[in-house]
């Protein structure tokens, strides 16, 4: 290890110490204070930790909720048909299907619950990762625009960071061996419709083990994938959490730290040009334990676009962080999302396997560029299919802070010009399905909910498009916070990654 590295390593510790309320003599002219603090370890904060720790930074990486490694007995998770605290944020009862009581207990899966929209996140090390879909989905060329300024380069994107993302992701289409079992008879259907109807489709490329589950199928793992266990974690291991690779490589480089349970209730400049952090430890109950101060020279935000957005807006209004603009709050979408259903004859398979494996490209649409992601539901009828809908949405919602209460609102606008448009596209998608295939969609799409939101911290509003908060050197948004409302027709994930590796080459290419 470096001379650098070592007391960088030592300021680390020292800096752990102190917060715990040791006494400690730091050596002499040392200062404290840690190089960065990454908030939050989903998508953007696990690239952050990474590329930080790599380059020699102490870096110290605060996350709500806990850790979720892979049991031997392979039963980390709870599951659906039997679920239990695990399977959500400190509620008394559970947030997906019908509503069950559990203990409350720092589990997986919270919900955001605003005006004309609910909007759904991971809680744990690894963030979104542990709860998502395993979806690595690229936005197209065309489509890309729709979304993003000008001055990112898609080019630079295709050819740099998402290869990137994927070669630590190793995501790939569901094999053709796995394809054909009865697992997997509702992808088959799904794909089978589409190409009754003339609409584009394909596999998409899911971050999973396939060895893996093919060992589900064998009977040597437990079965989750194979049974669409996916939204409170998947107990053979098969998905490709974050945990496993970008955090795991982070703390492997002996310059990163994660601390689990530990919940941020306020950012703040601090002297000479740094920031502090106050947060809460607290334990599986969700009880405080210990208050906890922590200082950086460099701050990465990447608690999720709500959770982000929440610090920001609390720090504007207390005046803790004052030169924060306007937009703070503003530009915030669902990124098109819609939830529909449609039953048939054919059988599907009541327990689906997953994850969301297919999608349907109907980019001609001549509403709105419109796909359905095929989403695998243990309790989905037999013959039913799930999809969800992605489209392009103007980032029309925002967050805001109440001071007396010390809350923040989400709020969705329902009956927006855009709305109507994309709720007339999706419909008239499944009208070319079900005149195609003899099918019904019995639930239309729903816009309420959202798995994927978005923004309140935006590029070329609230920071740069390098991430940079404006007002600060050396505040950094790196998560879905920065993205202005939607990913052009795909899931998140992928380019939320990919972001996050430009917005950290950048940095590191300023220091370093």
């Amino acid at each position: 290890m470096t001379d650098m590295r070592l007391k960088r390593r030592r300021l680390l510790q020292a800096a752990l110490l102190a917060s715990a309320g040791a006494r400690i003599e730091p050596a002499r002219g040392a200062d404290a204070a840690l190089d960065a603090v990454v908030i939050g370890s989903g998508f953007g904060g696990a690239v952050a930790a990474l590329r930080l720790g790599q380059a020699g930074f102490s870096t110290l990486v605060l996350e709500r909720g806990r850790r979720w490694p892979i049991a031997p007995s392979q039963d980390t998770f709870c599951t659906y048909s039997k679920p239990d605290g695990r399977a959500a944020w400190l509620s008394p009862t559970t947030l997906l299907f019908e509503p069950v009581a559990i203990d409350i207990y720092t589990g997986i899966l919270d919900v955001k619950v605003g005006n004309g929209i609910a909007a759904f996140r991971g809680a744990g090390v690894g963030g979104g990762s542990l709860v998502y879909n395993a979806v690595l989905y690229q936005p197209r060329r065309e489509l890309f625009y729709q979304a993003f300024p000008g001055s990112i380069d898609y080019d630079e994107l295709d050819r740099v960071y998402y290869p990137r993302v994927r070669s630590q992701l190793k995501p790939a289409p569901v094999p053709a061996d796995i394809l054909g079992t009865p697992y997997y008879e509702g992808t088959r259907v799904f794909l089978q419709q589409a190409a009754r109807a003339g609409l584009s489709h394909r596999l998409l490329d899911i971050a999973v083990d396939w060895d893996i589950v093919r060992q589900e199928i064998q009977g040597r793992r437990a079965a989750s994938t194979i049974v669409g266990d996916v939204f409170y974690g998947i107990n053979s291991g098969a998905k490709n959490s974050l945990d496993r690779n970008y955090l795991a490589q982070a703390e492997a480089t002996g310059n990163v730290e994660i601390l689990p349970l530990h919940v941020v209730t306020a950012i703040a400049e601090a002297g000479r040009g740094g920031f502090q952090i106050q947060c809460n430890q607290i334990d599986e109950a969700g009880q405080v334990q210990v208050r906890r101060t922590f200082r950086c020279r460099y701050l990465f935000l990447a608690a999720g676009s709500i959770g982000t957005t929440e610090l920001l807006l609390r720090a504007k209004a207390t005046g803790t962080l004052p030169r924060l603009n306007q937009a703070v709050g503003r530009f915030w979408g669902t990124n098109g999302d819609t939830l529909g259903t449609r039953q048939g004859s054919t059988p599907t398979n009541p327990t689906q396997g997953g994850p969301a494996t297919a999608v349907i490209e109907h980019l001609d649409n001549p509403l709105a560029p419109t796909v359905l992601v095929h989403t695998p539901f243990y309790n989905s009828p037999q013959g039913a299919l799930v999809h969800t809908g992605l489209q392009p949405v103007k980032p029309e919602g925002s967050l805001s802070y109440d001071a007396a209460t010390d809350t923040v609102a989400l709020n969705w606008p329902t009956a927006t010009a855009t709305a109507r448009r994309n709720a007339q596209a999706v419909q008239l998608t499944y009208d070319i399905l079900d005149a195609a295939n003899e099918t019904a969609t019995t639930a239309p799409a729903d816009t309420g909910i959202t798995a994927h939101p978005l923004g309140g911290a935006a590029m070329d509003k609230v920071c740069d498009t390098d991430g940079r908060v404006r007002g600060y050197e050396g505040l950094y948004v790196v998560d879905g916070a920065l993205i202005p409302g939607s990913t052009a027709c795909t899931n998140p994930a992928l380019t939320i990654a990919a972001l996050a590796e430009r917005c950290l080459e950048r940095f590191l290419d300023r220091r370093l």
